[in-house]
């Protein structure tokens, strides 16, 4: 099943369109499309997501865009210069386990690393709340079996001085004896190799000897940075992903140019930008985040367009709740990451998610109402979709409150159940816990509510941000309809409801820009108690780093055909007080430093030091490390640009539907409710609340105590009355 939507132009004429952008993002529930001409103007598709023929969602809604703009999908293709791509083919290879057969070459000794994982395995990913219970404490699943590890002889110090040479012949042996336990990838990750990776290239060199086209990964070449540990996880991650992710965009590629496609393809990555098809499958452990990062972009591009720099980015889909946040116009980045209880050190745009969605199935639990974090995925689904489903979701209790229209939903295309939604609540809910269908329904939608409401208060408050400062951007299938109720009391002035709200990823994946993060650990310090920084970090050494990576980011972008005056390049660096274990990253300026420009490097990092700590918790008499180097390569490429309207009347009648009674938990009841047709909603129209609008691909909820107003782009903004 799939559905569209096309916004008219109803200011210009009809004009011939020459180009036309298209941008991807598969969930776990819908395929989402996005078509842009070069007009601004843009389509929306939806498909359901098809488990195991994922390309099958893309191709739907590819025959629906056809369709919908009177040509043939060749015809289409052939006219667009850009397809990008948003996916989660590596998170649910992960978190399925259904990576490629891997084996690790280590040096001798260490071949436990990945095992023990500094002993932090036990606990990594859970809340502070499940890491205290022991029962709920767990190792992962081993991605590299224990006969696949090898350690080899050779030993390098932390000056990069070789100690112990490589036993070549070790190396030899390992991969045969790897070969023939039939591994489809091989990891390499020797200690210290980040200083000196001789050793690493020496292994590579021998693994194309034994095996030409084997998927290889050396640490040195993908993450050459301090941490013995993760960097061997982030190693062994991005090769058991390797294979996967070439297939699946290996096919993808085949299908989209036998179709017709003559334009670049290009993949989102979870650190802002795209890399093309081969780049994405030699660093498949950067699409971790593939999805949820484009989200954010977005939201950053939308944010520049409307002069927000301050932006909480909400993503409510089917089966998550993914929070991320734009700080003074740069999306916060986080060094470090879990993934499925392994830490890796990629930097990813920093989004924390939560089981809480459409999709998230409720239950009674020890005579308490719990929401998720399990969820009834695309199939079977939401009851109300009828394809065999019995557990009551969120969706459901939508339904049952009248907040959804089950002859609107996606459209009219796909008619939903009210019966067995209030069915499934009724036995598995309201009876077991002794109350009325419409009270069950209200206590599941205000449960997972309060659960997003808590999940924004720790990425604001809890990480030294006041959500005053920021405005909301509320998206994904169900993020419009709980956006009045998960803004709780933070406070927020602004809920922007983005007019991409159902396909924000798959536009973020098309208004991206092509981009390389380069990373080197060379640690640097001052002694304690210091005068001037710059006598002790050595400003000439630095240069020399900065300078090695933007020369391998200059060589990344040009592969992509990026011209130098398209190239923008951000230094940063990672510093901490010593002995600390927690780095603050600190922006560096671009061109050839100076000693007074280390002297002001410290100084920003004090100040950014209590800006996340508080004010007096600086402490410099400690002395300051640097520890990590971070080159930004970015490659700008032309993008669509949105397309404005003209602000118009007030007056939305042309839009009204009708009105009928809306249950809001807020209201403590039933409350009669205006409903409107989201595609006749012009610029400039305003809407009291309560009222319901819908979309093809979503409902907005502006709630009894909420106005809503449609800018220039057909944003909806919601602010309190």
């Amino acid at each position: 099943m799939a559905t569209s939507v096309r916004r008219k132009n109803r200011s210009n004429p009809k004009r011939s369109v020459n180009l036309y952008y298209i941008g991807v993002d598969i969930g776990g529930s819908f395929t989402d499309l996005v078509v842009i001409d070069d007009a601004g103007k843009f389509s929306i598709y939806k498909a359901e997501s098809t488990p195991g023929q994922l390309i099958k969602g893309v191709v739907e809604c590819l025959n629906l865009a056809a369709k919908d703009l009177g040509l043939s999908v060749k015809e289409l293709l052939q006219k667009v210069p850009y397809f990008a791509h948003g996916t989660t083919v590596a998170t649910n290879s992960m978190i399925e386990r259904k990576g490629a057969r891997t084996g690790l070459i280590t040096t001798k000794g260490f071949e436990d690393t990945i095992f023990i994982q500094r002993i932090m395995g036990l606990y990594a990913g859970l809340s502070i709340e499940k890491a205290i219970h022991f029962s709920q404490r767990s190792l992962p699943v081993p991605i590299v079996p224990r006969n696949l590890v090898k350690g080899v002889t050779e030993r390098v110090d932390y000056s990069g001085t070789v100690i112990v040479p490589l036993n070549k012949g070790e190396v030899r042996n390992a991969v045969r004896e790897l070969l023939a336990q039939k591994v489809e990838t091989i990891a390499v990750c020797f200690l210290w190799s980040f200083r000196n990776p001789s050793h690493e290239q020496e292994v590579k060199k021998i693994i194309l000897e034994e095996a030409p086209g084997l998927l290889n990964c050396i640490s040195s070449e993908l993450i050459p940075v301090l941490g013995d540990y993760e960097r061997t996880a982030t190693t062994v991650i991005n090769a058991y992903l390797g294979p996967p992710i070439a297939t699946y965009l290996g096919t993808l590629e085949k299908n989209l140019r036998d179709l017709g496609l003559m334009g670049n393809i290009h993949i989102m990555n979870s650190i802002g930008g795209a890399f093309d098809v081969k780049e994405a499958a030699e660093r498949a452990v950067y699409l971790l985040s593939s999805g949820p990062a484009g989200g954010v972009l977005a939201s950053l591009s939308l944010g520049a367009a409307l002069e927000n720099k301050n932006i909480i980015t909400t993503d409510m889909g089917g089966t998550s709740f993914d929070v991320g946040l734009i700080a003074d116009g740069n999306p916060i980045i986080a060094s470090t990451s879990v993934v499925d209880k392994y830490h890796i050190l990629v930097p990813m745009i920093d989004i924390t998610s939560i089981g809480a969605g459409g999709g998230s199935v409720a239950r009674v639990s020890d005579r308490g109402l719990r929401v998720g974090p399990e969820s009834a995925g695309a199939v079977p689904g939401p009851v109300c979709y009828e394809k065999g489903g019995t557990e009551p979701t969120v969706t459901d209790a939508d339904v049952v409150l009248g907040l959804i229209e089950p002859e609107f939903f996606l459209g009219g295309r796909k008619k939903l159940s009210k019966a067995l939604a209030e069915a499934a609540i009724k036995g598995k809910i309201a009876e077991p816990l002794g109350m009325g269908i419409i009270e069950a329904a209200a206590g599941i939608r205000k449960v997972v509510d309060s659960q997003m409401a808590d999940l924004l208060r720790t990425v604001t408050l809890g990480k030294g941000y006041d959500p005053r400062d920021f405005i909301l951007f509320a998206y994904g299938g169900a993020g419009p309809t709980h956006c009045c109720g998960y803004i709780g009391d933070l406070g927020i002035s602004k809920v922007i409801v983005p007019v991409m709200a159902t396909v924000q990823s798959a536009y973020g994946a098309v208004a991206s820009d092509i981009r390389f993060t380069f990373e080197i650990s060379q640690p640097m310090k001052t002694p304690p108690y210091f005068d001037a920084a710059s006598k002790y970090l050595d400003v000439e050494r630095i240069n020399s780093i900065f300078e090695m990576l933007e020369t391998q980011g200059i060589g990344a972008l040009r592969k992509d055909n990026i011209k130098e005056k398209d190239m923008i390049f951000r230094r940063t660096v990672a510093m901490r007080y010593r002995r600390q274990t927690h780095e603050i990253v600190v922006d560096v300026p671009n061109g050839k430093l100076a000693p007074l420009d280390v002297d002001k490097l410290a100084n920003e990092f004090d100040k950014k030091y209590e800006s996340v700590y508080g004010q007096g918790t600086a402490f410099r008499e400690a002395g300051i490390e640097i520890t990590l180097f971070r080159l930004d390569a970015i490659g700008q490429i032309k993008k669509p640009v949105l397309k404005t309207y003209q602000v118009g009347s007030q007056d939305p009648s042309k839009a009204l539907l009708g009105e009928k009674e809306v249950y809001f938990y807020e209201a403590g009841g039933f409350v009669k409710t205006k409903l409107y047709d989201g595609t006749q909603i012009h610029a400039g129209n305003l809407l009291v609340g309560p009222s319901v609008v819908y979309y093809p691909g979503t409902t907005i909820v502006v709630g009894p105590d909420y106005k809503s107003s449609v800018d220039r782009y057909l944003n909806v903004v919601i602010e309190r009355v």
